[in-house]
């Protein structure tokens, strides 16, 4: 088997969004091309409720799956289907806001907030697809023990195992995985994907390569069909996405991904008209 290899590394920028919440804007606009069907990744990590509090008020999206995962922490949403809930400790929810959604996602006050979110690109054909939420809860969500590791499966699958949440669009594979100072984990992946992964502790080398990579860094891998890490000497704790690229344009404006500037333009005018939500 042919082992996967970093070609990129990333670690973003600090930036604020929503009504003031800090966070790390790891892959956004920028990186499109190379990290597709993959968006944006949002990272938090604080202590501080002050960095998050203020949440992430009345909003819409269009044309993305949005999933949002904590290690830590708790974030009240609810939205113009009707829809509230919470997001706990372990827990995550994947929203496919298709062909519109308002929501609004107010993180609570927290010892910790860990996390991240994650934006899936739609299909051009399902670009209009009726909005719909799935949410996953700790206990919904298998662990697989492997040797040093740990690996939370979110969404896709692992080791012959599937995740309660499979993606009705793009087939991605989500995943949580934790593994032990100086442990070593191997597993084969699907070629045609494309495999980045989030360090949010420790560090780790990759495939074969000598360099540990730190924490706080997301890193693209090149083609191959099996993918290894190499934990550092404090272990690691990383978010691993894999999906196939769509291969469209894609035409961005703010929450809204469309394929062409005339149907962005057509998005934002039907915000200012009322007749953005399509599905109640």
């Amino acid at each position: 088997m042919a082992d996967r290899n970093i070609i990129k590394t990333v670690t973003g920028i600090h930036t604020q969004d929503g009504a003031g919440v800090n966070l790390v804007r790891v892959i956004s606009g920028r990186d499109v091309e190379d990290f597709d069907p993959f968006l944006m990744l949002d990272a938090f990590d604080s202590k501080n409720p002050a960095d998050y509090i203020k949440g992430f008020p009345w909003h819409p999206h269009r044309g993305i799956e949005t999933v949002t995962y904590l290690i830590h922490g708790g974030i009240e949403h609810s939205d113009s289907m009707g829809n509230k809930g919470s997001i706990c400790d372990g827990g995550c929810q994947w929203m496919t806001a298709g062909s519109g959604v308002l929501h609004q996602e107010m993180p609570q006050a927290a010892d910790r907030m860990l996390g991240y979110q994650l934006w899936i690109n739609l299909p051009r054909k399902d670009k209009m697809t009726e909005p719909k939420y799935f949410d996953i809860t700790e206990d919904m969500i298998t662990a697989v023990e492997r040797g040093s590791a740990t690996v939370r499966i979110i969404g896709g699958s692992f080791d012959g195992q599937d995740g309660r949440a499979q993606g009705g669009y793009v087939k991605a594979d989500l995943l949580d995985v934790a593994v032990a100072p100086g442990g070593t984990l191997a597993f084969p992946t699907d070629a045609e994907k494309n495999v980045f992964v989030y360090l949010f502790e420790g560090s780790a080398r990759f495939g074969d390569g000598k360099q540990l990579i730190p924490e706080k860094t997301a890193a693209l891998f090149g083609h191959g069909d099996q993918f290894t890490v190499h934990a550092g000497p404090d272990g690691v704790r990383f978010a691993y996405f894999a999906g196939k690229p769509l291969k469209e344009p894609v035409s961005w404006g703010g929450p809204i991904v469309m394929n062409t500037p005339d149907e962005l333009d057509e998005a934002f005018s039907e915000l200012q008209d009322g007749t953005f939500i399509k599905h109640k």
